[in-house]
């Protein structure tokens, strides 16, 4: 590119020069063709050679423009040379900060992304390019960062079961005197620990597969019937913890596939229930205005600040419990987010007075 920049500014000051010393030739001619002529017959001596007036007007324009030629094709050269060292040593100037951006990007990898270029002086086209470069970084570094907490997450509840079930086992086989009982004891804690292996990889696959995925259908989908089907299921819980549940009479559509909002709304209704406090209280309402449909679901529960609830869509984050709690997998809201994005929608929650959480998907309405 330097090398390019350089023969192109080269090219364009030969033009221009060439241009002014073709201008200057026909000038010269044209004012010593302006210069007035002596009567015609006279003679002049020019070097001690008589000369008729009419020939030494066109000997004086002929060598005025040998000398123009002469003077100006030295200077043609000199001013091309100059211009070509000039326009190299410029463009290497300018062009150093890409050598910047190419280095810094050939050096990046997986652990080195912390590296900014930090491009300082005039706020130019190359500045920018280094500042957009630096804030990609800043995003691929987050990106990673995300990804390695959640490997990282994902490794240690998948660990946990299976630690379970291996010293379940160990304890089991070890103890020489263990009957029926015993046997059958271990059995249903394998069984459990197996059941939550499951769930936590079937919801892992869900959100592998709703995160930047295109939809399989769009089709109407009233929530509140969603909502009135999951509440159908959780009714033995329900009933278990004396919850008060409240729904919203009226239909609500959002265009959408319907099996994945069915998993956005139980998703939010099986937290409403298992993060809930005794005797507490779930409230679902929904609504359409304009371009958007809504789903709320407020419930009691544990006090959350305010500053803790965007962290709970992060996955295996669980309201009001530690990350390895038995209950729950921990990517209820990380689910709901993404599908929520998939449908072009949005999600959001804010803590509930008194204790427990309120959580709002705004999605597509039917036109």
């Amino acid at each position: 590119m330097r090398l390019r920049l350089t023969i192109l500014s080269t090219v364009l000051v030969a033009l221009v020069s060439g241009l002014l010393l073709w201008l200057g030739w026909l000038l010269v001619g044209d004012v010593v063709a302006a210069v007035p002529r002596m009567p015609s017959g006279t003679t002049v001596r020019v070097d001690g050679v008589p000369v008729s007036a009419d020939e030494l007007g066109e000997a004086l324009r002929s060598r005025a423009r040998e000398r123009v030629l002469l003077v100006g094709g030295f200077a043609f050269v000199v001013v091309v040379l100059a211009a070509a060292v000039l326009a190299w040593t410029v463009c290497g100037r300018v062009l150093r900060p890409l050598h910047e951006v190419t280095g810094t990007a050939r050096r990046l990898s997986a652990r080195s992304l912390g590296e900014r270029i930090r491009l300082d002086g005039p706020r130019d086209e190359v500045a920018e390019l280094a500042d957009t470069f630096d804030g990609m970084l800043d995003r691929l570094q987050s990106a990673f960062e995300s990804q390695h907490r959640f490997v990282a997450n994902a490794s240690h509840e998948l660990r946990t079961p299976l630690s379970v079930i291996r010293t379940e086992l160990d304890v089991t086989l070890s103890d020489p005197d263990a009957d029926a009982a015993e046997l059958r004891r271990m059995a249903e804690v394998v069984r459990e620990a197996t059941a939550k292996s499951e769930r936590l990889v079937e919801s892992l696959l869900l959100l592998a597969r709703t995160e930047g995925a295109e939809l399989p259908s769009r089709e109407p989908v009233d929530l509140t019937e969603l909502a009135r089907g999951a509440l159908r299921t959780l009714d033995e819980q329900v009933r278990g913890a004396g919850l008060r549940t409240d729904v919203s009479p009226d239909s609500a559509f959002a265009m959408g596939d319907p099996a994945l909002l069915e998993r956005v709304v139980g998703n939010l209704l099986e937290n409403a229930v298992r993060y809930n406090a005794e005797n507490g209280w779930i409230a679902v309402i929904t609504g359409t205005s304009g371009e958007w449909t809504s789903l709320t679901v407020a419930s009691s529960g544990a006090e959350i600040s305010p500053d803790q609830v965007e962290g709970l869509f992060e996955p295996f984050r669980r309201v009001g419990a530690e990350r390895t709690a038995r209950t729950g997998a921990g990517l209820g809201l990380s689910i709901v987010r993404a599908a929520a994005g998939a449908h072009g929608g949005s999600v959001s929650a804010c803590p509930v007075p008194g204790g427990g959480l309120s959580v709002t998907v705004r999605l597509p309405a039917p036109r």
